[in-house]
């Protein structure tokens, strides 16, 4: 991992939800551009993956609820970079991919950035395509936005995302982002990035069951958001907030 130039602060906090990610570990940190800080939420490893983060500069904050959710926003709740990022830990994404990602934030022509995954052979398992293209459908007829995958890969400001007040703590939390986000009137937008065959065994789209379950947390918040009233005063600008 490369360190902050003269020691100063970061400009991004990526945070890197982690649940047995030793062997994708070094990979990863090694390849985070300079500026980009690495939060390694350990959600309960038994790999000795958040001791190696450590030793590898990475902050590591500890959440033993288990739940991508739980670990993501414990990430946020732990940023204090101006721009926080989301990416997964096991070797899949490139984080170099979040460069183009922040220049669209900070220029202000986008206000949430999401990766577009390309997958390359063998990286993404016929079930999990075809979830991931019902969803984006879904998304796209519900919101007008022309998505294409609900990728992992994100970054927006800190003050933003937190002011969205996210409450899902298992795999319903992306899609819960993207979807208070386009609540909030922001200007949300993807970019293709490659997706490579990930390191060890998916805990979620690895198998049937676990994409089972990510499509019904994601469900419940879908049905959530057909059944919102629309507030009656307007939202917080993005740039709002800590």
């Amino acid at each position: 991992m490369k360190e902050t130039t003269g020691g100063t602060a970061p400009l991004v906090d990526v945070v890197l939800p982690c649940l047995d990610e030793a062997g994708a570990l070094p990979r990863v940190l090694a390849a985070l551009p300079a500026g980009f800080r690495a939060i390694v939420v350990d959600n309960g490893s038994t790999d000795g993956s958040g001791e190696l983060a450590a030793q590898l500069g990475a902050v590591v904050v500890r959440e033993p609820r288990r739940g991508f959710g739980a670990a993501a926003h414990a990430g946020l709740l732990a940023a204090t970079a101006d721009y926080v990022a989301f990416c997964d830990c096991d070797g899949s994404l490139d984080p170099a991919g979040l460069v183009p990602m922040l220049a669209l934030v900070e220029s202000g022509r986008a206000d949430l950035v999401l990766g577009a995954r390309k997958p390359r052979r063998g990286a993404w398992p016929a079930h999990a395509r075809v979830a991931n293209a019902w969803l984006a459908w879904r998304l796209r007829r519900m919101t007008g936005v022309p998505l294409t995958d609900l990728g992992p890969l994100r970054l927006a400001r800190r003050g933003a995302l937190l002011s969205l007040d996210l409450r899902d703590r298992r795999s319903g939390y992306p899609l819960e982002m993207f979807l208070a986000a386009h609540r909030a009137g922001w200007r949300v937008t993807e970019i293709p990035v490659p997706y490579l065959p990930r390191t060890g065994r998916s805990k979620v789209t690895g198998t049937v069951r676990g994409t089972l379950t990510a499509v019904k947390d994601m469900s419940a918040q879908l049905a959530a958001a057909r059944s919102r009233t629309p507030a009656g005063s307007p939202p917080a600008a993005p740039g709002a907030g800590p």
